[in-house]
């Protein structure tokens, strides 16, 4: 693994953001996590060697900024436990939530192709372990080897395609669906980290379920309310409790 001495470039170096505390893994477990991630899908093993070998492992305590809007894009992150979110401010001063990440995600990862400034801030909602990899040394790993930019950029391509058919899909929708397919997405997540079959606990308010389908707070909690009194899904402060996510699923069309 590549180490970092010295000054710690930006976002490292920003007081505005979270201090990362450094651990070392092996290159087999940066291998391990790298190839679940969806931007990395089309890379053998020979090229999620490579990579591997330049990541970093950082580690961030909760509620801390990791970047803020603005700064300079200089690294990308793989979260390998743990979970944040990107956030906008409006022009009128509300802050709009655009994106969780949960293990295996990855974000910010336009900083492999340019150092333009980051387009969101990302804080941690809880304590977050992730693994960072450059910009430079991605820039630098693509020149030396060509087929991994072709195999990168056929992965992005992708995921706008999966964005777009997505956009597509929810404007078709109703506020009900898209507050329902978002906390089923949330569920499906935590499933993915070991969650049961039922009682799945999403730490998540009603103003960022509403943020993320696209709909007023007032909308989303008036749907959040029918299916609590349902018995689907149990609200308390900053958290959902879904019951029977089977159920939720019944609400998204």
């Amino acid at each position: 693994m590549a180490t970092l001495t010295g000054s710690l470039p930006a976002p490292f170096a920003s007081a505005s953001c979270a201090i990362a505390h450094t651990m070392q893994p092996s290159e087999q477990e940066a291998i391990e996590l790298l190839k679940h991630v969806r931007v990395f899908e089309t890379l053998g093993p020979k090229d999620l060697a490579q990579v591997a070998a330049v990541t970093v492992s950082r580690t961030f305590d909760a509620g801390r900024v990791i970047f803020r809007e603005g700064d300079q894009s200089d690294t990308c992150y793989v979260v390998r436990a743990g979970h944040a979110r990107a956030t906008r401010e409006h022009g009128d001063g509300r802050t709009l939530t655009l994106a969780h990440f949960g293990p295996g995600d990855i974000f910010g990862e336009l900083a492999m192709f340019d150092d333009e400034c980051r387009s969101a801030t990302v804080e941690t909602l809880d304590p977050v372990e992730a693994i960072a990899i450059l910009g430079t040394d991605m820039r630098r790993l693509m020149r030396e080897h060509p087929e991994l930019s072709f195999k990168l950029v056929i992965s992005l391509g992708r995921r706008l395609r999966e964005a777009n058919e997505r956009i597509a899909r929810q404007s078709f929708q109703t506020v009900q669906s898209r507050v329902a397919g978002v906390l089923a997405q949330l569920v499906a997540d935590a499933q993915a980290e070991g969650a049961g079959e039922r009682d799945v606990v999403v730490t998540i308010t009603q103003a960022d379920i509403a943020q993320l389908a696209g709909s007023s707070r007032e909308s989303a909690s008036r749907f959040l309310a029918q299916v609590e009194r349902a018995e689907v899904i149990t609200q308390g402060r900053g958290r959902i409790t879904v019951r029977d996510p089977a159920a939720l699923e019944n609400y998204v069309y």
